[in-house]
């Protein structure tokens, strides 16, 4: 995923160039194995704020961009931002192959932007511009949790996308349910013991209050939850990993290992929820949490 699930090593790995030149097949593997098994999330969240035709929403790590394109089909204005360029051109593939959609018009100016992460800087002081109508809704629907910096991550962006809003707009963050009731927990530890055998630590399990303490450190008022059930299905064990190391959960581990390893233990974490079919099916619950601008 993008910097909400992604531990950043501090320290120089000859694993690093790999990861870097495999950035393009991780992206591809995000976009057509991991990414949709969030749509019950989006929906859900989409469906409690009302999203519609009209409705202006700015998605802070957008990925290859379907949150976005789901709320395109209900007449939304998207904009979305990522630092993962590769995801970026396939969020840019996604729009543009719906707006063509038999013929369909493009969208209006406006209605489907994606833009690196670096550009939010300009955003804001586009956004102080007389005329510019504000956003109706900012969400961040990567999960925050599984590595420890991501909800600082998340946080400078939070406080250069909230002056693009009015006062009173939600921000819908994103998180983990209880570790108890989300089967991937166990296969995401192994990121943890990896790391940790280095001492090279980055990963943690979701917290009862991240969602909230990263709403109060941008200065946003709590105002609602949800959970929403995603469970995890795979056809096949090498579609479950790949998946899974698309989120970036495991770049550390990586860094403090090898890939062959760190795809040998998420192998095994597998086969408790590996079927006689030979897919994979995790049950999982995630959180959300709407806050409001001040």
């Amino acid at each position: 995923m993008t910097r909400t699930l992604t531990q950043h090593d501090q320290q120089p790995s000859r694993t690093a160039p790999a990861l870097a030149a495999d950035a393009g097949g991780r992206a591809r593997d995000w976009a057509e194995i991991q990414e949709r098994m969030l749509v019950p999330l989006y929906e859900a969240v989409y469906e409690r704020l009302e999203v519609r035709a009209g409705t202006r929403v700015l998605g802070l790590g957008c990925g290859t961009g379907l949150a976005l394109l789901l709320a395109t089909t209900r007449g939304a204005r998207v904009t979305g931002v990522d630092s993962d360029t590769e995801r970026l051109a396939l969020a840019r593939e996604r729009l543009a192959a719906s707006a063509d959609h038999d013929g369909a018009a493009a969208p209006p100016p406006g209605a489907g932007t994606l833009l690196p992460e670096e550009r939010m800087a300009d955003m804001a002081d586009a956004g102080t511009e007389p005329g510019r109508a504000p956003y109706d809704l900012i969400t961040a629907f990567q999960p925050i949790g599984s590595a420890a910096d991501g909800a600082r991550g998340l946080g400078p962006t939070l406080r250069t996308a909230i002056p693009l809003a009015g006062r009173g707009t939600p921000v819908v963050l994103a998180g983990w349910g209880p570790p108890e009731r989300c089967a991937t927990d166990a296969v995401l530890r192994v990121a943890g013991r990896l790391t940790d055998r280095l001492r090279k630590g980055g990963w943690h399990p979701a917290h009862r209050d991240d969602l909230e303490d990263v709403a109060a450190r941008a200065g946003l008022k709590p105002d609602g939850s949800g959970r929403v059930a995603c469970p995890f299905g795979y056809a096949d064990q090498d579609s479950a990993v790949r998946g899974l190391l698309s989120t970036g959960v495991f770049d550390g581990a990586i860094r403090a290992t090898d890939r062959r390893q760190v795809e040998k233990e998420i192998g095994e974490a597998l086969h408790p929820h590996l079927r006689r079919d030979g897919t994979v099916w995790m049950p999982n619950v995630f959180r959300y949490l709407i806050a409001r601008t001040p």
